[in-house]
């Protein structure tokens, strides 16, 4: 099927992938964290603030074609930012998914880590996006993350 995709057009190469550019820093991002396997980066239009996508540097389309010996790193990880994030935000907690081929707006995959509050509206599977109101406070969300990665 994913084949069937990108022959169409619908997904790009994986030399045409935003993620893969991203992780390169080819293409722009508000990097929040790196290591050797990962890359994570606010997401431009998030559910809430602080609204993050992690992503292993090598190009997956899905959790079955990621080796096993990453999950391990990657959700380590996945644990380190969503802790960050409540620190950050003084989040309650974290909504942590991944969309596994179906509804990925990229075909590279990804894990998002969504700052939670009690009470914030978020149900089902509806979920409104949101842009950021300015530059100025996608750097400063930007910033919080990473102060608090640092402590």
């Amino acid at each position: 099927m994913e084949n069937e995709h990108r022959q169409s057009g619908l997904f790009p190469s994986k030399e045409a992938c935003l993620f893969c550019r991203i992780a390169k820093k080819e293409a722009a991002s508000y990097m929040v964290f790196e290591d050797r396997l990962s890359f994570a980066f606010l997401d431009t239009h998030p559910l809430f603030p602080g609204h993050i996508l992690l992503i292993p540097k090598t190009h997956y389309s899905s959790m079955g074609e990621m080796p096993d010996e990453i999950n391990g790193t990657l959700f380590k990880n996945v644990k380190l930012l969503g802790s960050a994030l409540e620190k950050a935000l003084d989040a309650d907690g974290c909504f942590i998914a991944v969309n596994d081929k179906v509804s990925q707006s990229q075909p590279h995959l990804h894990i998002h880590i969504v700052p939670r509050r009690f009470h914030d509206g978020l149900k089902g599977f509806f979920w409104p996006r949101y842009k950021y109101k300015s530059e100025e406070e996608i750097k400063e969300v930007q910033k919080r993350i990473i102060d608090a990665l640092d402590r």
